[in-house]
């Protein structure tokens, strides 16, 4: 018996289907597994933080993070730290930092005030998993 050529294609990705599904982080949609927690629940900011996306974090790592930010399909999109000035102004090193698996495409850092649930003057150091594109659609909310 012989396969027609144009479902061999197919039947490749099939074949590597279960390994693909077992390959994907625990966290590439939301709500991410624990210790991670909505910023919601913790602090006084919305669900959905335009610009950034719906955020989590681990408490204990605060405040540096990483807050796993998801877009409203519940898909990962970044990586945000949010480093202390005063840290960086002190010299403090940030050593092992978690971060989500995934193919980075681009990196933002920017300053902010402060906001609820980091009140000091930091910066914010964003990982993108997505295009600029996809990162600039999160700014409609």
């Amino acid at each position: 018996m012989t396969r027609p050529q144009h479902l061999l294609p197919l039947l490749a990705l099939l074949a590597t289907a279960p390994t693909l599904a077992a390959q994907q982080p625990a966290h590439a949609h939301a709500p991410p597994p624990a210790p991670y927690q909505a910023v919601s629940k913790l602090v006084p900011l919305p669900d959905f933080i335009p610009g950034l996306g719906t955020l989590y974090v681990d408490p204990a790592t605060l405040p540096a993070g990483p807050f796993l930010a998801y877009d409203k399909q519940g898909n990962l999109v970044s990586s945000v730290y949010m480093v202390p000035l005063k840290d960086l102004q002190a010299q403090k090193a940030f050593d092992n930092l978690n971060a989500a698996p995934g193919q980075v495409d681009h990196v933002d850092i920017y300053y902010n005030a402060g906001h609820p649930g980091v009140t000091d003057p930091h910066y914010h150091v964003v990982v993108w998993y997505v295009s600029r594109a996809k990162a600039e659609s999160l700014k409609q909310g």
